[in-house]
């Protein structure tokens, strides 16, 4: 049976917690991972949370699995992570997707922008000049 949209967000969000960037911050001072899960050229346009680590949304899978040869080291199942993207949706999408695979404490931190309204510390994108 075919599932929506609405749906899937529905069980994503119910098993995922939405915590609030100071909650965050202090996680991730004890050690949890600050993964984005944008795409490259939103952290080019937009710049990024600093200290973040970034696997895009659509390389989670093989990078979260310690059998695949694209596995990321940083992605450790007793490791907390904390993930974010650019308003919680994939956070959210990816967060289920890692507990689906075996990770015990994932957190969604919502949006980008929440972490820089919140006074977070962020890398601002690279000036290219010119368009360059």
């Amino acid at each position: 049976m075919a599932i929506s949209l609405q749906e899937m967000m529905a069980d994503a969000n119910a098993a995922v917690a939405r915590i609030p960037v100071a909650q965050a911050q202090e996680l991730i001072a004890r050690g949890a991972l600050l993964l984005d899960v944008r795409d490259a050229p939103e952290l080019e346009a937009q710049g990024r949370a600093t200290g973040s680590h970034h696997i895009p949304r659509g390389m989670l899978e093989f990078r979260a699995d310690p059998a695949s040869p694209f596995y990321d080291v940083a992605l450790r199942a007793d490791r907390p992570v904390v993930l974010h993207c650019a308003s919680g949706g994939r956070a959210a999408l990816a967060g289920k997707l890692l507990k689906d695979m075996g990770y015990d404490e994932v957190y969604n931190l919502g949006g980008f922008a929440e972490w820089k309204e919140a006074g977070a510390p962020v890398e601002e994108p690279v000036d290219r000049g010119m368009g360059l």
